[in-house]
Formats: C-alpha cells, sequence, structure tokens
C-alpha cells in the first residue's frame, strides 16, 4: 500500500496541490491521502468548492480552532498543531511530504512525533501523465501560443520605424488575452546581441535585419496549465545572415532528430545527446562538448527541455539530468545556437508522448 501524503499548501501557489485540489484558493491548507482517502482541512469558506472535488472536508473548529484562538495562539502555530491533530487522528505516525513542505509546519510535526519524508519523484510521478482537462487547457495554451507568434511574426516582418520588443511583446499579450490566456511580462522577444544572452526578455527597438528570438508561454487560465513555444526571425523578413542561417540549419536539424526519436521508454539524456550531434560535427560547443569546470556562453550552451504542465518547467529532465518519457508526457524541446554580441537562434515545439512516439502539438512553420 503507498505511503500516506501530505501536504500543506495554497494550490494557487503550489502545482501538486492544484493537481490534487484544482481549485483557486490562496491560502495554504493542510491535504491527505491515506488508504484511498483524500482529506483536507478547510474552513466554511472554501468548503463546497473543495467538497465538490470529492475530497472529504474537516472543519477547523472540529480540531480545536477555536480554543486554540482564544488562547492566543497565532494562526500560522495554530495551522501546524491542526494538522497534527489530524494525523494523529488518523492514527498516521509517517508520512511523505513535497520536497517544498514549509519548514515550520516540518518542525512542528517532527516535534509531536511524527515521521516526515521528503519524496520529490513521489510528487513528480503523480504529475507526469496529464490529464484529460489538463490536455486540453496545454492545447487551449498552445493555440494562443501559435496565434499569438503569428502576430509577432507579422509586426517583426513588417518593421514598422521604432518597433520594440515591448511593442511585440504587448500585441501577443493581446492576443493570447482573446484566447483566455495569460502572457507573462518577461516572455523573450530579444534581438541582435540580446538574442544571444540567455533568458535575456529583449528591450528597445528592433534594427533591420538583426536576428530575433520570440520564446513564449502563455497559460491557459481555466486550467492553469501552460505551453512553450519559440521560433527565430529576421527583423524586417530580409535574407538571413550566413551565420544566422547556419545556427537556424543546425537547429532545425537537432530538432527534427529528436523529434522522431521522441517515445515512451526513451531517457531524456539520450534525446539531449542526439540533439548535440549536429553541433558537434560542425564544432560548435555543447554542454557534453566543453571542459568540466568552465563557463559556456556560446553554442549550444543549455539542454535540450523540459517537462510542461501545470507548471512551465517541470519534470521530465531532457538534459545531463535525464528521466525516461513515459506515454502522456508533454515535453518542450528547444535546442538553439548562439554567439555573445552577434545574437542567436532557437526553436522548441510542445510534444506529447503517446504509445507511437511524439505528437507535434505546436502547428506554427519553422522557417526564419
Amino acid at each position: 500500500m503507498a505511503e500516506p501524503i501530505l501536504m500543506h499548501a495554497a494550490p494557487e501557489l503550489s502545482a501538486d496541490l492544484f493537481h490534487a485540489v484544482p481549485v483557486g484558493i490562496g491560502d495554504p491548507f493542510t491535504y491527505v491521502e491515506v488508504a484511498g482517502r483524500r482529506i483536507a482541512i478547510i474552513s466554511v469558506l472554501d468548503r463546497d468548492a473543495v467538497a465538490a472535488t470529492g475530497v472529504e472536508v474537516v472543519d477547523p473548529s472540529g480540531l480545536g480552532r477555536d480554543e486554540l484562538s482564544a488562547d492566543g495562539v497565532d494562526p500560522l502555530t495554530a495551522d501546524a498543531e491542526l494538522a497534527l491533530r489530524l494525523l494523529r487522528d488518523l492514527g498516521l505516525q509517517s508520512v511523505v511530504v513535497p520536497p517544498d513542505f514549509p519548514l515550520f509546519v516540518a518542525d512542528h510535526l517532527r516535534a509531536g512525533g511524527l515521521e516526515l519524508h521528503p519524496e520529490g519523484d513521489v510528487f513528480m510521478r503523480r504529475r507526469r501523465v496529464k490529464t484529460g482537462v489538463q490536455l486540453e487547457g496545454i492545447m487551449r495554451a498552445q493555440t494562443a501560443a501559435d496565434a499569438a507568434m503569428a502576430t509577432a511574426r507579422s509586426l517583426l516582418t513588417d518593421l514598422r520605424e521604432g518597433l520594440t520588443s515591448e511593442d511585440v511583446r504587448r500585441a501577443m499579450q493581446a492576443v493570447c488575452a482573446k484566447h483566455d490566456a495569460e502572457l507573462p511580462d518577461d516572455v523573450i522577444v530579444s534581438s541582435g546581441p540580446q538574442s544571444a544572452v540567455g533568458h535575456e526578455s529583449g528591450s528597445g527597438p528592433i534594427a533591420a535585419g538583426a536576428p530575433v528570438i520570440v520564446d513564449i508561454w502563455p497559460r491557459d487560465k481555466r486550467s492553469r496549465c501552460w505551453a512553450d513555444m519559440t521560433r527565430s526571425f529576421v527583423a524586417g523578413g530580409g535574407k538571413p545572415s550566413e551565420e544566422q542561417a547556419r545556427f537556424w540549419e543546425l537547429s532545425r536539424d537537432s530538432l527534427d532528430r529528436v523529434l522522431s526519436a521522441v517515445r515512451p521508454g526513451v531517457a531524456g539524456g539520450e534525446l539531449f545527446a542526439l540533439s548535440c550531434e549536429p553541433f558537434h560535427a560542425a564544432g560548435v560547443p555543447t554542454q557534453l562538448s566543453k571542459q568540466p569546470g568552465t563557463t559556456l556562453e556560446e553554442g549550444y550552451f543549455h539542454s535540450l527541455g523540459h517537462g510542461v504542465g501545470l507548471e512551465i518547467h517541470e519534470r521530465p529532465y531532457l538534459g545531463r539530468a535525464s528521466d525516461d518519457l513515459v506515454t502522456g508526457d508533454v515535453i518542450a524541446v528547444e535546442p538553439g545556437c548562439y554567439r555573445r554580441g552577434f545574437g542567436g537562434c532557437r526553436l522548441e515545439s510542445l510534444v506529447r508522448v503517446t504509445e507511437e512516439g511524439g505528437e507535434v502539438l505546436t502547428t506554427f512553420p519553422y522557417e526564419l
């Protein structure tokens, strides 16, 4: 039988808890899974919404919250004590918790004789295979991403005088809003040398002929699930420079090799090594070819990608740290190539892992 699970968090801030209790609650509460039961300490304010998800609701007053308040116990300590009392009522002596379980509550429970075992993999496995609701949300977010990227391409191709990264970002946010999705303020529209600097968001005027990286990650409001995609362009829509064209060809070759190899059971590290092959053949450095202990700032200097779902960056790992893919994973694969002082190119698509292989969810074309 699975070991009991304990979480103490706010679903608004915890993907693990929102996966278990998909209700938008901003205050932390205690949640337990044991012997097929799902139990939460919830006040009357959110009781009905939580109960509607099939969770057994325990009112704080039934565990002595009124007496604790009358005795002047502060709310944080009171919440920790109520969690301890619930676990004792359930006869539990040992529970599994996520790695980000709050230290204050953990100290109180351990002082009360409970054993807490942080087990990140337990919670990771619960979220790897996307539910139908989550997959629908990811698809809606990806639809928003494709539409926003089309707007970015149009603006960058036309390149009106004075167009800035901020202008493109705002236009994409407006498109995402029409698709009931949120696009964060720090999504990447970086041009020229800015596009070679990692997660630089980009700012200021965009010069004609400059390489431009547009990397966006909208979130579907209904499901709270994300999408993630990147495309690269030539500002003004002209012919790319020889160097940018070479970066694009290497990135596209890398991406194509990976997409054809995605399947259940393949290791993320194996896909990363495959993605590095075109770069190694061209003499371009990667994380796998660099000297240990050195910092790589050019070439293909990052990992292949990451999982996507209730968090924009989640398991599986697709780099030197590696997870085997499973049916139901949704991953973002994003090889790229960069040179400081010039710029870069990155191509990223969203892929669902199926029994047959990889299903590409991104429909936007790759051309510069």
